[in-house]
């Protein structure tokens, strides 16, 4: 055999063999076979945990009273403060709506934020936003909206007893829940942008163009199971 033939033949074997091992039968599968909305459903099932998880404890949870007559609700696992100097923060979740006898299916949403100090470290929070009037959704749903300017956000008050007529904190619009891990002492949302995130509506929802509006008014056809899940969960939760 020449030296030409088994250069030939090692080059057909550097090519096939990584092929072979990227394929079915060793547990890969092509990039092209990954659902596009692998990535929302499981931001949905994180939602679903981050909902179960922070309503665990009676005197550390949401009160109950409070997510039954919202205007709506927002659920963000995951979101990343970091900095130095200059420090910033960036989250997806979703955003449902309340209705008179049900949930909506939830809308996929983006949070981004900015600030400028001392200050040093990363941190981890998942984010619940209780939506107490429908005012503040529906400047979601026109395009961006910022917390603190254009609808005010306060820490809401914990356990499900507390009385949401005595804290002052409940006339802010929005009332927010964090679960914070990290360096960070707390989570600070003021001046956050919210929009929508039309990529992941789209991918999630089958549909080439699918706004807000549509979702919350049902007009969505094909809705993924674990999105009823998450409706389930809420529905499940204000009977208590």
């Amino acid at each position: 055999m020449t030296e030409q033939k088994i250069a030939r033949y090692l080059a057909v074997i550097l090519v096939a063999v990584p092929l072979a091992l990227s394929g079915p039968a060793f547990g890969r599968l092509p990039a092209q076979e990954k659902s596009p909305a692998a990535g929302q459903v499981k931001k949905v099932e994180d939602a679903i945990r981050v909902l179960e998880e922070m309503m665990k404890e009676s005197d550390k949870s949401i009160p109950v009273g409070l997510i039954r007559d919202c205007a709506g609700l927002a659920i963000i696992p995951d979101v990343i403060k970091a900095g130095l100097f200059i420090g910033g923060r960036h989250g997806k979740g979703v955003l449902l709506v309340r209705t008179k006898k049900d949930w909506t299916n939830p809308s996929f949403i983006d949070i981004k934020g900015g600030s400028v100090g001392w200050q040093a470290g990363v941190e981890s929070a998942d984010v619940i936003l209780v939506f107490r009037t429908p005012r503040s959704i529906e400047n979601i749903t026109e395009g961006k909206f910022t917390l603190g300017a254009d609808a005010g956000v306060a820490a809401g008050p914990l356990g499900r007893s507390a009385e949401a007529s005595t804290d002052t904190a409940l006339k802010a619009e929005i009332l927010a829940y964090s679960r914070s891990r990290g360096l960070y002492a707390g989570l600070t949302l003021q001046g956050s942008s919210i929009q929508e995130d039309r990529k992941a509506n789209r991918n999630f929802y089958g549909m080439d163009s699918v706004s807000p509006r549509a979702i919350f008014e049902g007009k969505v056809t094909a809705v993924p199971e674990v999105a009823v899940k998450l409706r389930s969960a809420l529905a499940e939760l204000i009977k208590k």
